[in-house]
């Protein structure tokens, strides 16, 4: 058995659906893949699809298998390229990214790093739900706070600070909180995905400060936050990534000075695998070069 075709012949067949398409995009006859399915199944003791005369479907272990044959094939493809171009990336980065970091600071730093290697191209998702990098066949994400999974290799490119503001319109009809138990008795806007409604803040001597809180909007995305605090709507708790734009054009105000929120670091993360492709360390490598030592965001 011809091992890398068998496992060429049963990706092909999971992705265009039948035998029939592999064949075509294969230029090969449909029992030729067939074939090959069948020696990669009786090879590996295992049966890979199941199949019917009306459909096909992957079995347990050949939804398994086929992740891992999708990424040996991209290696494989990726590392032919390498060695013929001088380690030059090239080919499809896929990237995941929280929205307000995507849109404001990755974007320009994409066309940036396109500039340099034309030969990549990008496929981005912006979203702020956490992604397993793997089942989603993601080969990089950007995001702030603590790494929580230890399958996961993580590059620290930045840091954020937290910034407790709001906007003039508010604090014109509401006195501004003094200390952090105060803002027990405002209307706070809080964010979906953080871990609790309790804000956490630190005094110079290093009290730590913790106060619950609750207001009239609870969302998803901290852009739609911030928006609601510049109309005047409550408090927020916010990343600078997120506020710096609009604190230094006077439309949020900063609280609370004398207490400090936490900073959170920025990793970009990626699977571990052995080979690490050369789209993926260059771009990292350009990501910390360009936001570690001095980041546009910071106040």
């Amino acid at each position: 058995m011809d091992r890398l075709h068998a496992i060429t012949a049963f990706v092909r067949v999971v992705e265009a659906g039948s035998f029939a398409g592999a064949s075509r995009r294969m230029e090969l006859s449909v029992s030729v893949v067939s074939r090959h399915v069948a020696d990669l199944e009786n090879h590996l003791g295992a049966r890979l699809l199941n199949r019917t005369t009306r459909r096909m479907s992957l079995t347990e272990s050949g939804r398994a298998f086929f992740e891992r044959a999708v990424q040996l094939l991209a290696d494989l493809e990726e590392a032919e390229a390498e060695a013929g171009a001088g380690l030059e990336p090239r080919g499809t980065l896929r990237l995941t990214v929280g929205t307000a970091f995507g849109v404001r600071y990755l974007a320009p730093a994409l066309a940036a790093f396109r500039a340099r290697h034309p030969r990549v191209r990008f496929d981005v998702e912006l979203s702020d739900r956490l992604i397993d990098l793997v089942e989603e066949g993601f080969d990089l994400a950007v995001r702030i706070g603590p790494v929580r999974s230890q399958a996961l290799i993580a590059r620290r490119i930045g840091e954020t600070s937290v910034v407790c503001c709001a906007a003039p319109a508010y604090l014109a009809h509401h006195a501004a909180p003094r200390v952090p138990a105060d803002l027990a008795r405002h209307a706070c806007l809080t964010y979906a995905y953080a871990q609790s409604d309790t804000w956490q803040f630190t005094d110079a001597a290093g009290a730590v400060h913790a106060v619950k809180v609750s207001g009239p909007v609870h969302s998803n995305n901290g852009g739609m936050l911030t928006a609601l605090s510049i109309a005047g709507m409550g408090v927020q708790l916010e990343p600078d990534i997120v506020v710096a734009d609009e604190v230094r054009a006077g439309r949020l105000v900063p609280l609370l000075p004398g207490y400090v929120a936490a900073s959170l670091p920025i990793h970009a993360l990626y699977p571990s695998r052995r080979h690490l492709s050369a789209k993926v360390r260059t771009f990292v490598d350009f990501l910390v070069a360009r936001f570690e030592a001095e980041p546009p965001w910071r106040l």
